[in-house]
């Protein structure tokens, strides 16, 4: 298996619902001021939605964590389109392995000025792309009852969507990529 993410998932560009033109590409550590950047450029609303709680400050050991154990622990693809000091990540989607190598959980954000223009899609469907390809069977992921944008998408992507028995202001997204269960 390929250790270098660019040879996992090779650059590409997407065109977006308004016309705009997005790069997605393999995640790297050194993407964690931008990742910072993006985090503050997203809504209080749209942090909500992405962690399930008021979030002001990203949680860096975290993110350096995630980061580092990328690709081997998980897979992460950001898309990115040019500014002034040299990009800006528009929204990022991951996945992390967990005990099961064979499950793994998703998790996907989309800053602001981004939302509603497929971004999401984009993301999402090349996350599936390269989860499959590396064995992974199944991904779940943990969605606000109340983000319907997100629950649609998962839905129209093949997701299955049940509420969570320990949390009834949770579903729990799930979708099966290899083999039966």
């Amino acid at each position: 298996m390929a250790t270098d993410p660019r040879e996992i998932f090779p650059p590409r560009k997407r065109s977006l619902k308004d016309g705009r033109e997005v790069e997605l590409r393999a995640v790297c550590p050194t993407d964690e001021a931008e990742l910072v950047q993006a985090f503050h450029r997203m809504s209080d609303e749209a942090r909500y939605m992405r962690f399930a709680r008021a979030t002001r400050e990203p949680n860096l050991a975290r993110l350096r964590k995630a980061l580092e154990s990328f690709p081997d622990s998980g897979f992460g693809i950001v898309a990115t389109v040019p500014a002034d000091d040299g990009i800006d990540i528009a929204g990022g989607s991951a996945y992390m392995v967990g005990n099961d190598a064979t499950c793994a959980e998703f998790s996907i954000s989309v800053v602001c000025e981004f939302g509603g223009t497929g971004l999401a899609t984009h993301l999402l469907t090349a996350l599936i792309e390269t989860a499959r390809a590396r064995g992974v069977a199944e991904l779940e992921g943990y969605v606000l009852s109340v983000n319907q944008p997100m629950l649609r998408l998962a839905r129209r992507l093949g997701f299955s969507n049940e509420a969570d028995p320990d949390d009834f202001s949770m579903r729990l997204c799930r979708l099966r990529l290899a083999g039966e269960g």
